[in-house]
């Protein structure tokens, strides 16, 4: 069971990181709710063809982001949602949609994949966001 997760070996994104976007988009976006127990680590590495310690380091990213936790019994589960910043100039006015979050982090696993940085990511935002203002 990979709850839909895959990986690009070609991708200059490393694996761990492809894992922790995927699942924090599963779960931004409500695929996994609160609760849901995560395959183990050692299921989910059989799953992708990865080494254990790849699934480890991107669930414990996972963890310390508050996203997930690991209870004695029950496995890994989903702890909840990310808190995700107010849009600017909203004030506390509600948290971002999660269908633009998981949009954004569609953005950056593409952008990565065909070799871009962030700052080459921000520009392309920052010329889009200055085009739709015209």
């Amino acid at each position: 069971m990979s709850v839909g997760i895959s990986v690009n070996l070609r991708s200059p994104v490393p694996p761990f990181e492809q894992i922790r976007a995927q699942i924090t988009s599963l779960i931004t976006v409500g695929t996994l709710a609160p609760g849901t127990r995560l395959p183990t680590v050692r299921s989910l590495a059989s799953d992708l063809g990865l080494a254990a310690g790849t699934v480890a380091r991107a669930y414990k990213e996972l963890e310390l982001a508050g996203l997930i936790e690991t209870r004695r019994r029950n496995g890994t589960v989903v702890a909840g949602k990310p808190a995700l910043p107010a849009p600017a100039g909203t004030q506390g006015q509600g948290e971002a949609p999660a269908a633009v979050i998981a949009a954004v982090d569609r953005y950056i696993a593409e952008g990565r994949s065909a070799g871009l940085d962030d700052a080459a990511l921000l520009e392309i935002l920052r010329a889009k966001l200055s085009q739709q203002d015209k």
